[in-house]
Order: C-alpha cells, then sequence, then structure tokens
C-alpha cells in the first residue's frame, strides 16, 4: 500500500502517472472507513487507472467541537479495508498542518443559496469547511474525477458548484448510496450506535419510503405530517428536519411539479448521533 503524508509526495506520484496517460480518480474521506466507502473505491477503480483516497478528518467543517472530538479514528483498520480492496490504491493521510498550515479557517464562498438549507441551517459554517479543504486536497491530488455518495446530497451539489467557482479541472460523480441489508445508510457514525439504537435506525429509511409512496398521491404537507407524527411515536429517534425540495437547486418544495425533480431529506438524532438520509421522489 502506497502511502503519503506530504504534499510534494502525492502530487509527484499522481503527476508521474498523468505524464503517462493515466486517468486519476480521487475519492476524499474523513476515514472509519465501512462498506459505504468500499463501494465508492470500488466504482473509482472501475472507471479510472489509478484511484488516489485521501484520509482526513477536517477540522473546520465541524461546527460542534464535541463531535469532532468523538468522530472515529482508526488509521490502521482503514489502510488494511484499503489493502483488500486494491494494494495499488494510492493513500494520502495528511495531518492538519500539510492542509491548512498554520491557518485553520474555511474560505467564505457564495453558493448561491445551496448552503442555507437543511444541513447547512442547521449546521452553520460547514459546506465553507468542507469546500475548503476539497479546494486544498483537489489542489494537491490533481485528479480526473472525484467520486462521492449521494448520502451527502447536499454536500454533492456544493461540490459541483465549487468546481464552478473555482473553475477546477475535475469531474464530479455522484454514486448510489451504499446500505445496510436492513436499509439504514452506511456511515461511519453509525459504529457509535448503541444496540437498541442501532436495531431502531432503519426506521429513518423505511419512513422515507413510505414518504415516496405518499408524494405520488397526497400533498406535500400531508406527507411532511406524516412523518413529524410518525418520529413523535417514536421514543429512540428524535427528527431534527425532514425537507422536500428541487434536487438542483435544493429549494423548499410546497407543491408538486411535474417538470421538476423532487427528493426528500431527512436528519434524526438517535441519542447523540446524528444520522441523515435522502431519497429521490421522482
Amino acid at each position: 500500500m502506497h502511502v503519503f503524508t506530504n504534499r510534494p509526495e502525492i502530487s509527484n506520484a499522481v503527476a508521474a502517472h498523468k505524464e503517462n496517460g493515466l486517468k486519476i480518480g480521487f475519492v476524499p474521506t474523513m476515514g472509519a472507513l465501512h462498506r459505504g466507502h468500499a463501494s465508492l473505491f470500488n466504482f473509482a477503480l472501475k472507471s479510472c487507472d489509478i484511484v488516489v483516497v485521501s484520509i482526513f478528518v477536517n477540522p473546520t467543517q465541524f461546527n460542534n467541537i464535541q463531535d469532532l472530538k468523538t468522530y472515529p479514528r482508526d488509521l490502521q483498520a482503514d489502510l488494511e479495508l484499503l489493502e483488500n480492496i486494491n494494494p495499488n490504491l494510492l493513500v494520502f493521510a495528511p495531518s492538519t498542518q500539510t492542509i491548512y498550515g498554520s491557518k485553520v479557517e474555511s474560505i467564505d464562498y457564495n453558493f448561491d443559496g445551496l448552503d442555507k438549507v437543511m444541513e447547512g441551517a442547521f449546521r452553520p459554517g460547514h459546506f465553507e469547511g468542507v469546500a475548503t479543504v476539497l479546494k486544498y486536497l483537489f489542489e494537491i491530488v490533481q485528479p480526473d474525477f472525484a467520486f462521492f455518495g449521494e448520502k451527502d446530497y447536499q454536500q454533492l451539489q456544493i461540490v459541483n458548484k465549487l468546481v464552478s467557482i473555482e473553475n477546477l479541472p475535475v469531474k464530479v460523480v455522484g454514486c448510489p448510496i451504499s446500505r445496510h441489508d436492513d436499509g439504514l445508510a452506511e456511515s461511519s457514525r453509525n459504529m457509535r450506535l448503541t444496540q437498541k439504537h442501532r436495531q431502531v435506525a432503519p426506521f429513518i429509511y423505511n419512513t422515507l419510503l413510505k414518504a415516496k409512496e405518499l408524494f405520488n398521491d397526497k400533498p406535500i404537507a400531508d406527507v411532511h405530517q406524516f412523518v413529524i407524527d410518525a418520529f413523535k411515536d417514536n421514543e429512540l429517534l428524535k427528527l431534527e428536519y425532514f425537507e422536500i425540495a428541487n434536487a438542483s437547486t435544493l429549494e423548499h418544495t410546497t407543491i408538486k411539479d411535474t417538470d421538476e425533480t423532487h427528493r426528500a431529506f431527512i436528519a434524526v438524532f438517535a441519542d447523540d448521533v446524528r444520522l441523515i438520509d435522502n431519497i429521490a421522489l421522482n
């Protein structure tokens, strides 16, 4: 396994491959790798000649310092998983100093409102942090393609906007949500769930499925009320938000439009573990 920790080494390794005409794929992660990440790696490996995986817990995207402290970290376990997938993956595991230098702060971006709704509304500053670290990583790795899971669908839209704003020569590829057999979306945070919360967590996806079914026949207000009522009766899961939005602009939708693509988004607390999910409605 080729593991790099500083900028010149990974940049030079990638440049050498690009000089040979090879296509470079990139999957940025915060570690705590799981089956959902593996699906991204495999997707990238099928599409590109060389795949770079970054492992970096980015401090600027956490608006909750406790969440940053408790975020799971196990580099050795991550490297073992990557080795089993493909030993030819290039791994970039930098320090905060390597990425940010002495000034650990976000760049102020104008995302035309994409960052003000849903996750942005409940986690102020989150997407500026995400965009900042991705700008730096894209500049270091210089990939041709970058792969992101649709579980973080709003983030995917932000990344596309970032690439446009910075005029970066990278193609952003969205990949389907990877789920456990019971429907729960794969997430690094799942490992923090207690046994009883893990057992009830698939309720989130099942509720989305029912909301999708209702969306076909009921007004949007009725779908919202169904979700709110469903979580009122669940003692272990607390609904933070449920939103139906335009899939491209992420603007709140109150009336169905057959010319628009709609998507449902949800955030739920299982004790102190925050879980998000989403589903295409039409």
